[in-house]
């Protein structure tokens, strides 16, 4: 389950009339802790806005974000529904609070209806707010960057096999070009062209049957 972070941060903007204007914005995170949450916003609002303090991070009981393209306004929509208590029994209400975005706390509405369809449980819809949020940063998993002038350790070693593997083909094919020699086909014996075979063909063994046996003396009798 995600873990929302909110984040405030505050910079000078200038305004219209050319006046320069403190200006305070929310942006809300996924992260794994309130450092993790503070060093991807430091890294992901950086790229848009060059100087800027974070004046605060706070953990939200947001359950889920419902992220629709066609708007940037977000609201805050609390969702209560009655669940049975394994433990003991009793019944008990729950109360879960989601973020959607959309035009207006009617589209908002509607569209965490949408969200809910599949849910069994009855449930209410009883308080749908606006918020201050800019943006939303779902959790991305960072991925190992590496500088352009260095070659990460494992693909490093591949290129070695690859290499030493290339040359060591290469250089066997030099000492076979190397090793050789042009042979005709009277330079090669006959045996070249035969096939060892451990059973004998029918030719082979009538032609040692043929030949005349040894005397053989007979066994003397007891």
């Amino acid at each position: 389950m995600a873990t929302w972070y909110l984040c405030k941060i505050q910079y000078m903007k200038q305004l219209e009339d050319g006046k320069m204007k403190i200006v305070s914005e929310d942006y809300l995170i996924d992260a794994v802790s309130f450092t993790d949450a503070e060093a991807r916003i430091y890294k992901l609002v950086s790229s848009t806005i060059n100087e800027f303090n974070i004046v605060g991070v706070r953990k939200t009981n947001f359950r889920d974000v419902f992220n629709y393209d066609d708007t940037e306004k977000w609201f805050k929509c609390k969702m209560s529904y009655v669940a049975v208590d394994e433990s003991g029994g009793k019944e008990k209400r729950i109360n879960s609070y989601m973020l959607v975005s959309a035009d207006n706390p009617k589209q908002a509405y509607e569209r965490l209806e949408e969200q809910m369809a599949a849910m069994i449980v009855p449930y209410d819809i009883t308080d749908v707010n606006a918020t201050t949020i800019v943006e939303v940063f779902p959790y991305v998993a960072a991925e190992d960057e590496v500088p352009e002038n260095l070659t990460p350790i494992g693909n490093k070693r591949i290129k070695q096999n690859e290499v030493l593997a290339t040359q060591e083909v290469n250089e066997n094919l030099d000492m076979s070009d190397r090793d050789l020699e042009i042979i005709t086909e009277e330079d090669v014996p006959e045996d070249d062209f035969e096939a060892e075979d451990e059973n004998p063909t029918e030719e082979t063994t009538s032609a040692i049957s043929d030949q005349p046996l040894a005397d053989t003396p007979p066994n003397s009798a007891n």
